[in-house]
């Protein structure tokens, strides 16, 4: 990315972010959707946003298409705060990276939990001098 499509991105995330946590009433989003990163074409023409909600599965289907519904007002509401001459087209994505890191950080410490459990066997196993 370039560096104006990197800070375009920033200003999207913090002016979504605000747009959805004040603006937005649909019940669908009880679960605070959070806003991870956001990705724009390098021809300003589309914005990926990429979100992630605590809940059930279909909570978070609920609130992807709660998201979709309003993006045409959220695209509004962003043509008015930028001095744009084209507002990009906003996709949101559901991010499943954090979800994907919490698994790999739980792997990661079962597998110290049991190098730890191993190490404790050998050490006692061990013949004193």
């Amino acid at each position: 990315m370039s560096r104006r499509t990197e800070r375009l991105a920033s200003v999207i995330r913090k002016e979504l972010a605000g747009i959805i946590q004040h603006e937005l009433t649909d019940a669908r989003l009880s679960g605070l959707p959070s806003i991870t990163h956001v990705k724009v074409s390098e021809d300003l023409s589309i914005a990926d946003v990429y979100f992630t909600v605590m809940g059930t599965p279909g909570h978070k289907t609920a609130c992807l298409n709660a998201l979709r519904h309003s993006s045409g007002l959220m695209r509004t509401r962003l043509t008015r705060s930028l001095s744009l001459r084209i507002t990009p087209f906003i996709k949101f994505h559901l991010d499943e990276d954090l979800k994907k890191e919490l698994e790999m950080m739980d792997l990661l410490r079962k597998v110290a939990e049991e190098n730890a459990e191993l190490d404790r066997q050998r050490s006692q196993k061990a013949p004193e001098p």
